[in-house]
């Protein structure tokens, strides 16, 4: 096996097409055995940055390493020592569970006098058991995902690439899902993940966040949070899309968004929350609960773009540290 420090790392990692910058000087490093996540809207470049670290896309600037492995030159030893998982994962929807697994086995030189034995661990690892024998084309979305992961992990892969993996799958499926990231994770398996659910990116021990091609936050997802500048107020009122389009033209809030049925307001201070209030009753808005909350990583992932988006990416930090 290559020597290497981190599973992971970059630096300046750039990717143009054309014109367009899609991955803009990234760098970022994955030690072994932790969880990465990279959080950011479509577009934003995190499946081009997955894809250069897989040997996919060659980088157009920039340097970046897999298992020691150089990203430009040692693409084919790079594919065969790491598992990737997406949401379009290719599965054999004419093979069974148990069939395709035992493809992808053979596919990454799984060892013959091995296969059958691996096979059974793992199926019975991710509770395929009662399905082993079922056609994928025959199958739910959660359950194809399981098999895909199993399909993705059969060869004991040192590094996992994650690319919206479960996107489309349940809560509770999404739940046990990382509950085996997790326990591979503990085994030594680093993991690269990106996701549009936030409850995902609190699973991960660093997260980067990513607008317009750049990495522009990396830390835990507790750190993001505790970083974030002024304090956060949820209200409850009866006209909530009113008091959003509203609040967003005051010159004390910082940014407002929708959560559902709640209506989350950074503001700088917790004394402008008298004027929040004042406001709002004077527009007619009935407000039947406020309270100061701790930001959740949506609210930070919110702050972060509407930031980005008012200053066209000038280089002005939202929250502290480096």
């Amino acid at each position: 096996m290559n020597d290497y420090e981190n599973a992971v790392e970059t630096t300046g990692l750039t990717k143009q097409f054309d014109s367009f910058t899609a991955v803009d000087g990234v760098d970022f490093y994955i030690p072994k055995g932790e969880i990465f996540g990279l959080l950011g809207p479509n577009g934003a470049g995190k499946t081009t940055i997955i894809r250069m670290l897989c040997g996919i896309l060659s980088p157009t600037s920039g340097k970046g390493s897999v298992l020691g492995w150089d990203i430009s030159r040692d693409t084919e030893r790079i594919k065969q020592k790491i598992g990737y998982m997406s949401q379009k994962f290719s599965l054999y929807n004419d093979l069974s569970c148990r069939e395709n697994i035992m493809f992808y086995a053979q596919v990454y030189d799984v060892n013959k006098n091995d296969l059958a034995k691996k096979t059974s661990a793992l199926i019975e690892k991710l509770s395929l058991k009662d399905i082993e024998h079922t056609l994928v084309g025959n199958l739910s979305g959660a359950w194809r995902q399981r098999v895909a992961l199993a399909c993705a992990v059969i060869h004991d892969p040192p590094m996992l690439f994650l690319d919206e993996a479960t996107a489309g799958v349940d809560p509770i499926s999404r739940r046990e899902f990382w509950d085996f990231i997790y326990q591979i994770a503990g085994d030594g398996t680093s993991v690269l993940a990106t996701t549009h659910y936030m409850d995902e990116a609190e699973f991960c021990n660093k997260v980067g966040m990513m607008f317009a091609g750049k990495l522009t936050k990396i830390a835990s997802p507790d750190s993001i949070k505790d970083a974030l500048q002024g304090v956060l107020v949820a209200i409850e009122c009866d006209k909530p899309i009113e008091a959003e389009k509203f609040l967003k033209q005051q010159n004390y809030v910082l940014d407002v968004s929708l959560h559902g049925a709640q209506v989350h307001i950074r503001l700088a201070s917790k004394k402008e929350k008298t004027n929040l209030v004042r406001d709002l009753r004077k527009m007619n808005v009935n407000i039947s609960n406020t309270e100061f909350i701790q930001p959740s990583l949506e609210d930070v992932f919110i702050a972060l773009i509407e930031q980005y988006r008012q200053d066209e990416i000038v280089d002005r930090p939202l929250i502290g540290g480096n």
